[in-house]
């Protein structure tokens, strides 16, 4: 069953069928609570990630939430001392995230599947996990170098023999116009700081920060992310016990 985002698009039909599907297992919750309902999505950057590079790559793959206070045996003889996310495919067990996105960029490759990895080594950097520690001191502050990266123009978007003055980037995405593995990777995060940060410290990100506004609002029209996505209440829920230790 799919979340949704709050404000997201109608949901879309699924990718089309290509091949043997992989099988995600997932933790609906991070929490003690397997979601609201125990079977929907609930908080996992880490799973949204993987979801969102398999149904990038436009393969049928199935999904499993696993509650982890009711996890059946079978799941632990496939995995065991493994917490979800992991994936199997074609028999094999694949636990480790960076791990699963490099198999999977290099089993889903050119010319059947996109190539999903940035161009730009900049674009990789931008994601690191270190940019959206929730409720960190220097929130803006990173924020501010996400944005900065956001509006500055790639290298293919400078025209070198213009004697215009250089324009700001508008691209939709960290890497341009697509989704690329790197907003797999930052997007579930930037979207957490958000909802988080605006419910336990009416923090919200700074209107003048055009770059990561444009970023976030092409993301939430993209049916990769929003259906992959914890709604906003499993989100609250998961970062309640850390707000209340801050707030000491």
């Amino acid at each position: 069953m799919r979340q949704k985002c709050a404000d997201s698009p109608p949901e879309a039909p699924p990718p089309p069928h290509r091949v043997s599907p992989p099988h995600l297992f997932f933790s609906p919750s991070s929490r003690w609570q397997a979601g609201n309902d125990g079977e929907s999505i609930g908080n996992c950057p880490f799973s949204q990630r993987l979801f969102m590079i398999l149904w990038l790559k436009g393969v049928v793959f199935n999904v499993t939430t696993v509650d982890l206070k009711r996890s059946p045996a079978d799941l632990h003889n496939l995995a065991p001392g493994t917490h979800p996310p992991f994936l199997t495919f074609n028999g094999e067990v694949k636990t480790d995230i960076n791990k699963i996105e490099e198999f999977l960029e290099e089993t889903l490759s050119p010319p059947k599947y996109p190539k999903l990895a940035a161009k730009q080594r900049e674009s990789n950097t931008s994601s690191n996990p270190r940019v959206c520690s929730v409720l960190e001191k220097g929130l803006t502050k990173a924020l501010k170098k996400l944005d900065d990266y956001l509006n500055s123009p790639l290298p293919d978007e400078i025209d070198a023999d213009s004697l215009e003055e250089e324009k700001g980037s508008e691209r939709s995405f960290l890497d341009g116009s697509e989704l690329t593995l790197a907003d797999c990777n930052l997007l579930p995060k930037l979207h957490i700081v958000k909802v988080v940060a605006k419910k336990y410290r009416n923090y919200d990100i700074p209107s003048d920060m055009s770059g990561v506004w444009r970023y976030l609002k092409n993301a939430y029209t993209r049916d990769e992310f929003t259906n992959t996505c914890a709604a906003d209440g499993e989100i609250e829920t998961a970062y309640m016990d850390v707000a209340r230790r801050l707030a000491k």
